[in-house]
């Protein structure tokens, strides 16, 4: 790609940044690379609107640290973004801009400035999770009668057998579960990370009927939709939303909880580690790279048993007052 030292080419490298840069040389999965894409397309708008620059015209002098800012800054009170979102969106333009230092190190002193802006700090919220009892209610509830409930039965089991994320859910094909001699199924996370995990006998059986009545292929989406192809993330979520409504009705409990996929993923966590597993082995289970992401399951699990402890009534215990003998009066008087 030809550039020019003063002037270079920003469209152009922005399209080889998401085309080939992120595809070929980070292996950075399509749901990356629609999130960067949608990063920048949000910035080139700000940039049009407030600072009159049409995306076909912006230069290395718009791609400042004071306008990258300024855009975080409007994510966050125009657009009502989460800090997490706002650490997403800037996790995107550092990414660009280490790319841009690696095109031509003579930027740097204005590419430097942005990768020196922090990432915000997010408070830590103990995590939502849903009870055994409320999980069993919820897959007990999909009508088994219908095409569509038997698929929302085997879908919801397999999100809670897991503890998959949406986008790898609605991403699995049918060769991706393994049936004998022991069920087991295979997920692509983040950064195309594969795992596998166990299923539960009664998970196997469900996805065997499954396939088989539906004389589902290897290539065919192991839970599609009304024409065959994939679910989305958005259609897996309103699945659950309709599941946890007809439970809502005779369980008014779980009315006041938010339960999103998400929320479901949580569950699969928390049930593990109250289950006895190990920490790590739950870590890699979730597909975490990092265990501190983990450690706020056992957090979690911590407060909620210091809440069930405090609703005890703590024993009229008579406290004593030691009284040390002589020696040991002297010996700390001689210290």
């Amino acid at each position: 790609m030809k550039t020019n030292k003063n002037k270079p080419d920003m469209p152009s490298l922005l399209k080889s940044f998401l085309i080939e840069y992120l595809h070929q040389f980070k292996n950075a999965s399509t749901h990356t690379i629609s999130m960067y894409a949608e990063t920048f397309r949000l910035f080139l708008e700000y940039i049009q609107k407030y600072h009159g620059v049409r995306p076909e015209r912006f230069t290395l002098k718009d791609f400042s640290s004071g306008n990258v800012l300024e855009f975080l800054n409007h994510l966050e009170k125009e657009r009502k973004n989460s800090i997490r979102t706002r650490n997403a969106r800037l996790a995107a333009i550092r990414s660009f801009a280490n790319y841009l230092l690696s095109v031509n190190t003579t930027w740097a002193a204005d590419l430097q400035r942005i990768l020196s802006i922090p990432k915000k700090k997010t408070r830590q919220k103990v995590v939502d999770y849903l009870s055994k009892e409320e999980v069993d209610l919820i897959l007990d509830s999909p009508d088994n009668t219908s095409w569509i409930g038997q698929r929302d039965r085997a879908l919801l089991l397999v999100m809670y057998n897991t503890g998959g994320r949406a986008s790898e859910i609605a991403h699995l094909k049918v060769s991706d579960v393994t049936l004998e001699p022991k069920g087991k199924i295979r997920l692509y996370g983040k950064g195309r990370k594969e795992r596998s995990l166990p299923l539960w006998k009664n998970t196997a059986k469900l996805l065997r009927q499954w396939i088989r009545q539906n004389d589902l292929k290897d290539d065919n989406p192991l839970f599609p939709n009304l024409q065959g192809r994939e679910m989305t993330r958005f259609v897996i979520g309103n699945r659950l939303s309709v599941a946890v409504s007809k439970v809502s009705k005779n369980y008014p409990a779980l009315k006041k909880k938010k339960v999103s996929p998400h929320t479901f993923r949580h569950a699969t966590a928390m049930h593990l580690l109250q289950s006895g597993i190990d920490i790590a082995t739950v870590a890699m289970w979730m597909g975490h790279e990092q265990l501190e992401t983990t450690q706020i399951y056992a957090k979690a699990d911590l407060e909620m048993k210091e809440k069930a402890l405090n609703t005890l009534q703590e024993p009229n215990a008579k406290g004593f007052r030691y009284k040390p003998n002589d020696s040991m009066l002297t010996f700390l008087e001689n210290l």
